[in-house]
């Protein structure tokens, strides 16, 4: 660890959560790292509109976290693409490895996400975005007075099949078995519902649709007989058979429920060891929103800057001078122009206002510095 990079607060995630938590963290002087593969946000790095962010009608997921890490940049905070392959809790500062790296830190914001649970069925992957989904409270408007299909048996295949009985033509609720395993009060109201048709002892055995990605049909097979098989027009389906949390480099070293989420105390976002806090779908396997993986990003954020605070008091002025030198022009003098002005755009920084009047890359790397 000898030659890791010391860090007060490295964020392992690039999603609503993790950005927010970045922003915060880096308006609070704490140059949060920002570990996380290319695309940020499991479910905000689909091609589709979001239009349930509050202050955004309409815009990509993709869109929406490029906008959040503009933000953080500008703060300076630091975002590394790339993929973390192991943590170390069991000391600190945490060691945090990444395939090309290693960093050590004070504390440590886990927002690594949740992955739906998918089928595998023919064609599911081919018409994700045009009609197959795994989150009925994002895209469910998207579908309203058409017929749709809900996959699934526990607690949110009711939700799902009672929230778009609301809007869509009809619901075709698909459960592998001949009873519900959600609470009584949900599978009754479903079952009740005069709009929603209950398929039981059925499997998904196919994905259809037309040209362009866009679904059409699911073909339902019967459990108990291979060839009864049944078309069922279906211009959405909503895949509900619960979430993967990306917990697994935590195993053995913080406490999670039986799920695989990461339990925090209550009224914070601290785990069970001691300066190390969750945020987002990792620790939320209720709502699972943008704008709620955001909020608690913000939270962890706050409470990780409340630890360092606490923690931290003893930590020496030459030491903070040492961190605070962090920008040294040398370093950027065999950049081209291109790449300076670039580097200033993506921190968010407007060159011409800044230095009017400058034509010489030294005083544009001077702006550059002032902003690291």
């Amino acid at each position: 660890t000898s030659s890791a990079t010391p860090v007060k607060l490295a964020v392992l995630g690039g999603g609503p959560a993790g950005t927010t938590a970045a922003i915060y963290a880096a308006r609070a002087g704490l140059k949060p790292v920002v570990v996380s593969p290319p695309v940020g946000g499991q479910l905000m790095s689909k091609g589709v509109n979001v239009e349930n962010y509050p202050g955004i009608y309409e815009a990509s997921g993709g869109d929406i976290i490029k906008l959040m890490k503009k933000q953080a940049l500008k703060f300076s905070a630091t975002f590394e693409e790339d993929t973390v392959t192991k943590v170390d809790l069991s000391q600190r500062p945490f060691v945090i490895t990444t395939n090309t790296s290693a960093f050590t830190a004070q504390t440590l914001i886990i927002a690594t996400g949740a992955d739906s649970r998918w089928l595998g069925a023919p064609g599911e992957d081919d018409f994700k975005g045009g009609g197959v989904s795994s989150c009925a409270t994002c895209d469910g408007f998207l579908f309203s007075g058409k017929p749709v299909v809900v996959v699934g048996g526990g607690d949110t295949a009711m939700e799902d099949a009672l929230v778009l009985a609301r809007t869509s033509s009809s619901v075709t609720l698909i459960h592998r078995r001949d009873s519900f395993r959600a609470s009584a009060v949900l599978a009754k109201a479903v079952m009740t519902h005069p709009k929603i048709t209950i398929l039981w002892n059925s499997t998904v055995k196919e994905f259809k649709g037309a040209e362009g990605g866009v679904l059409t049909t699911v073909v339902v097979q019967s459990v108990d007989d291979a060839d009864n098989v049944t078309d069922v027009p279906a211009d959405a389906a909503f895949v509900a058979i619960g979430h993967i949390p990306n917990t697994g480099l935590f195993a053995s070293q913080l406490e999670m429920t039986d799920g695989g989420y990461l339990v925090t105390k209550t009224g914070s976002t601290k785990c069970s060891v001691d300066g190390v806090f969750a945020a987002g779908d990792v620790a939320d396997w209720v709502y699972r929103q943008a704008v709620t993986s955001a909020g608690s990003g913000s939270q962890a954020a706050l409470d990780a800057e409340r630890w360092l605070s606490e923690h931290m008091q003893g930590q020496s002025e030459e030491e903070e001078e040492e961190e605070e030198e962090t920008c040294h022009p040398e370093d950027y003098e065999g950049w081209t122009m291109k790449q300076i002005r670039k580097e200033l755009k993506e921190r968010g920084v407007d060159a011409a206002a800044e230095c009017r009047g400058c034509n010489e890359k030294s005083q544009f790397i001077e702006v550059l510095c002032k902003h690291m």
